[in-house]
């Protein structure tokens, strides 16, 4: 059976997350950019799941299309469950990616106990109203230092329990898909919409 490809809008600004969602979704989902005049949806919500649906809605609403977002957060135990919803911004508004690697080294310096786990919620919105949210996750740990120069975000900071010791920064893209948060949450929307 052949299944006839989607079309959908993304919904992130973000050119590394648009990187890797195009790659999770290739084959089902054909995947236009978000229109450059939409502004950035702000994301006040306190949930990943209330986060990707303001994006998703708002960027459904301004093309008329189908739209696909997603929202992840980290939550470390040492941390109290922090950074979670506010872990693109961790180190403060306009932060970057070093700033927030620096600021969660910085405060679990001394700490032994570094679980934690990334979270992603991926979620399309249809202009009917539909919803269809998955959400991904992967257990792991913060290292001392810093390790690898692939990916992007806390990639440098975090290796995931199911791997081989290596943080995300230290494999390729298909490798770190493999294991991520982000590629388990697009995965499990890729099945879903494949049965639909």
């Amino acid at each position: 059976m052949i299944v006839p490809m989607l079309t959908m809008v993304c919904a992130s600004a973000n050119p590394d997350k648009v990187a890797e969602i195009q790659e999770l979704l290739a084959g089902l989902v054909e995947l236009l950019p978000r229109p450059a005049e939409i502004p950035e949806v702000v994301e006040d919500a306190d949930s990943l799941i209330g986060n990707a649906r303001l994006k998703a809605r708002a960027i459904m609403e301004a093309t008329g299309l189908p739209a696909v977002a997603d929202d992840t957060g980290l939550e470390v135990d040492a941390l109290g469950g922090a950074p979670g919803v506010y872990t693109a911004r961790y180190a403060g508004e306009g932060c970057s990616y070093a700033d927030n690697r620096a600021k969660m080294l910085a405060e679990l310096q001394g700490v032994t106990d570094r679980s934690a786990a990334f979270k992603t919620v991926a979620m399309v919105v249809w202009p009917d109203g539909t919803e269809l949210a998955v959400e991904g996750v992967c257990p792991g740990t913060i290292t001392v230092d810093e390790r690898g120069s692939v990916g992007f975000g806390y990639d440098a900071i975090f290796v995931p329990s199911e791997g081989d010791g290596r943080t995300f920064a230290e494999m390729g893209p298909a490798a770190k898909n493999d294991l991520s948060h982000r590629g388990r949450a697009f995965r499990g929307l890729l099945s879903e919409l494949a049965q639909r």
